[in-house]
């Protein structure tokens, strides 16, 4: 694990500066997307907060990627496109050296007591403390992936793993983590826990990632049952359901960009 406690430092309002936490696995002096995810997400709750939500719940996270990031400092934006009594739609947009590199749509609805015909999910998944741990380093180099803790449960094989996550580190120096922002932060890992091929003879990169949740995730340790898929043309799939100890929570999906390296 980093000695480091914080995958980014606050500057100035709406402007961060990134920490070796940050390190990407494809490229160390790039950053990973992941905690990047996360700090849209943090700050999207922080720009939240100072509105009238009327209790709406975030139900979808859309994330497009436009490009790579470095150390240099980034900034944070927020606009609602779509205002509703029941229905919102947010866009956040993280830009760095002057250009946008990541792209967030948020889809939050009202929330109503639907208890009693609830029924659906999956069955959850055995407990964190009953997987092992599993070194990702081994596959990947990068601070990011040093950052985080990996409990299988089942795997993993070519393409396929059944895991837990979670990551000790805040996403904000001397900021707490919500559920939500941690939760954010590590679906993105979904593409590196199930490798289909080696990642020093194949590049994978997604291009995007969206996530979809019927309950809001709770506590500090999220659940990965995936599945990558690679196509005939260069193309790939990684689909993940999603949970929490509690249970079920939803579901991701990242389009993977497949070559040899």
């Amino acid at each position: 694990m980093t000695e480091q406690h914080a995958y980014f430092i606050r500057t100035e309002d709406g402007r961060f500066l990134p920490q070796r936490p940050c390190a990407g696995a494809w490229n160390t002096e790039e950053l990973h997307i992941s905690p990047v995810n996360g700090l849209l997400m943090h700050e999207l709750q922080r720009w939240l907060a100072g509105r009238s939500s009327g209790g709406k719940l975030v139900t979808r996270i859309s994330y497009d990627y436009l490009g790579v990031l470095d150390f240099t400092e980034c900034d944070v934006a927020f606009d609602m496109l779509r205002p509703g009594r029941a229905i919102e739609l947010v866009e956040g947009v993280l830009s760095q050296h002057g250009r946008p590199v990541l792209r967030a749509r948020v889809w939050l609805l009202s929330a109503y007591d639907t208890s009693e015909v609830e029924g659906g999910a999956r069955e959850p998944l055995l407990p964190p403390e009953d997987g092992r741990a599993f070194d990702l380093t081994r596959q990947w180099p990068g601070d990011y992936i040093q950052s985080i803790d990996v409990r299988v449960i089942e795997g993993p094989s070519p393409g396929r793993t059944t895991a837990w996550i979670t990551t000790p580190l805040a996403i904000v120096k001397g900021d707490p983590v919500s559920d939500l922002a941690r939760f954010a932060l590590l679906a993105d890992t979904a593409n590196g826990i199930a490798v289909r091929q080696r990642p020093d003879e194949w590049q994978f990169p997604n291009v995007d990632l969206t996530i979809h949740v019927f309950r809001q995730p709770a506590g500090a340790w999220i659940g990965f049952d995936t599945r990558v898929v690679f196509g005939p043309t260069g193309h790939g799939l990684t689909s993940t359901d999603l949970f929490d100890v509690q249970g079920h929570i939803g579901r991701a999906e990242q389009i993977l960009l497949v070559r040899r390296r």
